[in-house]
């Protein structure tokens, strides 16, 4: 842009010098107050009551600003009753309402406002202002930033309590505080990777990310799968379908996002039978009717089946994905019910093939073709689906560095030496970083236009799903059609990309950084998608600190593989701290008990000197926009103002 030009627009916003003047002033202030803390989380797979309690709870740093300020005056027990009320103020105050009183009421807001003038230390007063509640703004800034080494006004803020108490608004006013301090806890939220899939209420984490006051997102496997859904890709959408069906999570799809599935029911019902390979996954407080498990069971038959179809037209349409070991219904002898897998033959079991054409295994008949046409029409054009991905496509990116650390869910492929894997598309070939960049482009141009399918990029976004050299999958080949089908586990094996062996050595992650321009002793891979199997011994922390894994297992179904119910990572100005997480069994144990379901804390680092905003991502930004400040002012001095 035209410099003049540029600094007109920008001119627009002050109307005089002395405003200019006035903000280079604030921004350079905020450059130094301490950094804000972020919060970092991952595989959260649908699981809304955990996830939900982490955002409360901020990993335990509200519990942890607590003890600092209460430790000599409550004692253990109603230190954890106050975090209680704080994650769930309404939830509390109902149970304990028979216990209120107004001395109760005084010093409980009394705590609170300590708590949320902790909590503030970190921010400007017109950042604090802009968090407050807007029916009790006014009380709690009197209360927030009362001077308590006087005397003179304290009649004055009795009056204000005694007010709320009697006019019956000591509730809505702890509620509101509560709400506060939890916003104020957490300064930024990254969730790296895999929202949906397994868990029964991924829409309700992406609402509550929506409306969280500052978030990014980088995208897992199972999200972007969903993104291919709505992109018109159909193997992406049979394959949601799925997933879904394996988990008893069909309602996800039909209620959540009013997705009508009766046309594949009804196909599902005239083709296949009761099949207990195809049985859904109920998990222990689960109450299914059986006739609702039998069509689950036939749907999930049904979308299996028209995956491995539609993955054998895709890999014929793309040699270049070289994916040809993956045509396993071609190599299917349906008679003898054996299929050729890398040169050996095994046996089938749990077969359901009787929509599959043998002399034509990939084929799809008419009648499958509306089908798939109708199911893709209603993915595309769910107004909820859409809105909840468009919200992922604009706070979401496949990988981001920030604040120095690197942040992606899945890897970076490399070959056994250590250097990058590289794959050719389009006739370019792309490796490390470019390679990451080329799939983030391919997938936002097939989202953006969702009406154009098989082509290039919406088949690319399968290629990421279970691609060799994608980022986001990390393994040689998926084996789904093994699993179903062959008694074998030999053949279930996924083997993973070497870059999960070398992120254990420092010298590589180190070299893994500089690709991305993070040179800097302070840098880090923060990796999801793995399960840390802590009961095994395996550590999250790796190559020296310089490698943190935070998906310890969110997903109920890996939690006896992992040993625990998750890892979320703190970064404050004072360094980082891990944090692990036992399973999280309900809100009414949470408030029975005062269990905020942590477990150990562990630092990763400490940096010798406190980080300030201006270390960080924000601080560089808000730097730039001081430089264009200096230059407008010196511009505005010229009288062109």
């Amino acid at each position: 842009m035209d410099k003049n030009k540029y600094f007109e627009l920008l001119g627009k916003t002050f109307q005089s010098t002395e405003e200019i003047v006035s903000e280079i002033i604030n921004l350079k202030a905020i450059l130094n107050l301490p950094k804000g803390t972020e919060h970092f989380v991952s595989d959260l797979h649908g699981e809304y009551d955990a996830f939900q309690h982490l955002l409360r709870n901020a990993s335990g740093n509200i519990k942890e600003k607590i003890n600092d300020l209460f430790h000599q005056t409550l004692t253990s027990k109603e230190q954890k009753e106050l975090a209680t009320l704080v994650y769930y103020p309404e939830l509390r105050l109902a149970r304990i309402e028979h216990e209120l009183s107004a001395t109760w009421y005084k010093e409980t807001i009394d705590q609170l406002i300590q708590l949320t003038r902790l909590s503030a230390t970190k921010y400007t007063r017109s950042k604090v202002r802009k968090t407050l509640p807007k029916r009790f703004s006014y009380i709690i800034e009197e209360l927030l930033y009362q001077n308590i080494a006087t005397n003179d006004k304290k009649d004055y803020y009795d009056q204000i309590i005694n007010d709320v108490i009697q006019l019956r608004q000591a509730q809505p006013l702890i509620i509101d505080l509560s709400y506060t301090i939890q916003q104020l806890a957490i300064d930024h939220l990254h969730v790296v990777g895999d929202i949906y899939d397994r868990g029964p209420a991924p829409d309700k984490i992406v609402e509550a990310l929506i409306e969280y006051h500052s978030v990014d997102v980088q995208w897992g496997n199972h999200d972007i799968i969903w993104m291919g859904a709505a992109s018109g890709s159909a193997i992406c959408m049979m394959n949601v379908i799925r997933i879904c069906a394996r988990y008893n999570n069909l309602s996800i799809i039909e209620d959540a996002y009013g997705i009508n599935l009766r046309p594949l029911l009804t196909y599902a019902e005239k083709y296949y039978l009761d099949n207990p390979a195809f049985r859904p996954k109920l998990a222990s407080d689960d109450h299914v009717s059986k006739e609702n498990l039998d069509e689950t069971t036939k749907m999930h038959q049904a979308a299996a089946i028209l995956q491995f179809k539609l993955e054998e037209q895709l890999v014929r349409r793309r040699p270049e994905f070289d994916m040809e070991h993956r045509l396993l219904l071609s190599n299917t002898n349906f008679q003898t019910q054996e299929v050729l897998i890398h040169g050996k033959l095994y046996p089938l079991e749990n077969t359901c093939f009787a929509t599959v054409n043998p002399e034509r295994p990939d084929e799809i008949t008419p009648e499958e073709h509306d089908l798939i046409e109708h199911l893709l029409s209603n993915f595309v054009n769910s107004e909820k689906l859409r809105r909840h991905l468009n919200f992922l496509m604009k706070k979401g990116s496949m990988y981001l560095v920030y604040n120095e650390n690197l942040l992606i869910h899945g890897c970076i492929p490399l070959q056994s030496d250590g250097s990058f894997k590289g794959m050719t598309l389009n006739g370019k070939t792309y490796a490390g970083k470019s390679l990451l960049d080329y799939f983030e482009t391919s997938l936002r141009a097939a989202y953006k236009e969702p009406h154009i399918t098989q082509d290039y990029n919406t088949d690319l976004i399968w290629y990421l799903w279970s691609g060799e050299c994608s980022s986001l999958f990390g393994k040689k080949e998926m084996t789904t059609f093994e699993r179903y089908f062959i008694a074998d586990k030999v053949t279930h094996t996924e083997e993973k990309n070497v870059y999960y062996e070398l992120r254990e050595d420092e010298a590589v992650i180190r070299q893994l950084l500089k690709e991305f321009d993070l040179n800097g002793d302070d840098s880090h891979i923060i990796n999801g998608h793995t399960p840390i199997k802590e009961v095994k011994g395996e550590d999250p922390i790796k190559a020296n600190g310089k490698m943190i894994v935070i998906d310890g297992g969110f997903s109920k179904p890996y939690q006896k593989t992992t040993g625990l119910a998750g890892y979320t990572l703190l970064y404050n100005s004072y360094g980082m701290q891990l944090v692990a997480h036992k399973a999280f069994s309900s809100i009414e144990h949470i408030l029975s008990q005062h269990d905020d379901v942590l477990s150990i804390r562990r630092v990763v680092d400490r940096p010798v000197d406190r980080k300030k905003v201006s270390d960080t991502t924000v601080g560089a930004q808000l730097k730039t926009e001081i430089q264009d400040l200096v230059g407008l002012l010196a511009y505005s001095s010229l009288g062109d103002f």
